[in-house]
């Protein structure tokens, strides 16, 4: 796990209206969020992300079948969450 701090705790979330939240209940901590992040990045650039470590969600604004793809591809299981 990395100790950078900035992949701690809940960020800020995101405001758009098509955002997709996932739960990845196997992302247990900030390297796994990281992870997680990175994929998406390269998978959608320039979408917004906002990853809540504690509550395992991962909340992104873009093609949902392609952020799913990316988060499997960072090695987790996304999940559509229910709201």
């Amino acid at each position: 796990m990395c100790n950078c701090g900035k992949h701690d705790g809940a960020e800020a979330g995101v405001a758009l209206a098509e955002a997709v939240t996932f739960e990845v209940k196997d992302m247990t901590c900030g390297h796994c969020a990281g992870r997680i992040r990175t994929s998406l990045e390269t998978a959608l650039p320039g979408a917004e992300v906002a990853i809540d470590v504690a509550a395992r969600r991962v909340t992104v604004a873009g093609d949902a079948a392609a952020a799913a793809a990316a988060i499997t591809a960072a090695g987790y299981t996304p999940q559509h969450a229910a709201h």
